[in-house]
């Protein structure tokens, strides 16, 4: 049943379309955000500086899936004919009347609905045309600060990309395991080994405070939840401690 689930979202994947991209490094950059997030299809319309570009390799930083796959059309038109929706990334009104959604909306729509989808993206200094819009069926935007609204072609990518993937439930980065905390035992063994050590410095001394001087040292040591190998390490640090002590009254 997961492996159905998880081949029906590969087929639903939406198309990252990059319309008239200038620069070879955006477009690397861009697949690197899609490969991020699962996405692997990505299609150009005229790029600028023709395709292959040797640029985008290198910004791509091994996201090469992604380039050496990516076809190239002459008109958006074109790159998104075999798509049943269409959304245009686009923060400026373009005289067109057209439902807006967010990233998250697009995908939660996506993931539902039959048919190829597509997301397109315009070029960096000018965004998409009119005409570019018009062939969407939606126009996708984030809120954003009114006075400095301009996203470059990488971000606007991982936006759309990083809501797919929810839909996709990409396994989390390996993080270092995380260890139950050391038997009482154990926090024993620390806290004797502490005394030992402090006893003939006379940290414990007057007599009187002898008590609440262990008390509070205890409370110490055992409050922050040491795992076993935290408490071998500070174990470690204190007989080292007492080595180097041997060995200066040796001298």
């Amino acid at each position: 049943m997961a492996d159905n689930i998880a081949d029906t979202m590969a087929e639903k994947r939406p198309v990252m379309v990059l319309v008239r991209p200038q620069l070879g490094e955006n477009i690397g950059k861009a697949a690197r955000a899609m490969l991020n997030f699962g996405l692997v299809e990505m299609r150009l319309v005229t790029p600028r500086d023709g395709w292959p570009n040797p640029s985008a390799g290198p910004a791509a930083a091994g996201a090469d899936i992604v380039l050496e796959n990516a076809a190239v059309f002459e008109t958006t038109a074109d790159a998104v004919a075999d798509c049943a929706h269409v959304y245009a990334t686009t923060v400026r009104k373009r005289g067109v009347t057209k439902p807006v959604v967010t990233p998250r909306e697009a995908a939660d729509t996506i993931a539902k609905v039959e048919g190829r989808s597509a997301i397109l993206f315009g070029p960096e200094r000018s965004g998409l045309e009119a005409s570019d819009v018009a062939l969407a069926r939606a126009i996708l935007t984030v809120p954003i600060n009114p006075d400095f609204g301009s996203l470059n072609l990488a971000q606007a990518v991982i936006l759309c990309a990083y809501e797919w993937s929810q839909h996709e439930h990409l396994a989390q980065p390996t993080v270092e395991e995380i260890l139950p905390p050391a038997p009482q035992e154990e926090l024993e063994g620390l806290v004797a080994h502490f005394e030992t050590l402090l006893e003939p410095k006379g940290y414990f001394y007057p007599k009187g405070r002898n008590e609440v001087t262990r008390r509070n040292l205890r409370t110490v040591l055992t409050k922050p939840g040491w795992n076993h190998m935290e408490v071998r390490t500070l174990r470690g640090v204190l007989t080292h401690l007492s080595r180097e002590d041997r060995s200066r009254s040796d001298n």
